[in-house]
């Protein structure tokens, strides 16, 4: 399955329950492929301009976000 997200792309997460993250728009650093277990669900690397470190978060996670944010032009 290709991925829904381009590199660059400013996108938000959803909040998770056992998940701390950052509020705000995320960038879309790395496309990661799919599990064999969720073949239908590929994975993204993400970066919050709050955050130093990036993240690992599924498709369906995400939803597009309009660029606010100057730091990540």
């Amino acid at each position: 399955m290709s991925h829904k997200f381009t590199v660059g792309q400013a996108v938000a997460l959803a909040p998770g329950v056992l998940r701390y993250a950052a509020t705000g728009e995320y960038e879309i650093r790395c496309l990661v492929p799919a599990p064999d277990s969720d073949p239908k669900d590929p994975r993204y690397r993400i970066k919050n301009i709050a955050e130093k470190h990036e993240r690992v978060a599924c498709e369906s996670e995400l939803t597009p976000s309009r660029r606010t944010d100057p730091a990540f032009s």
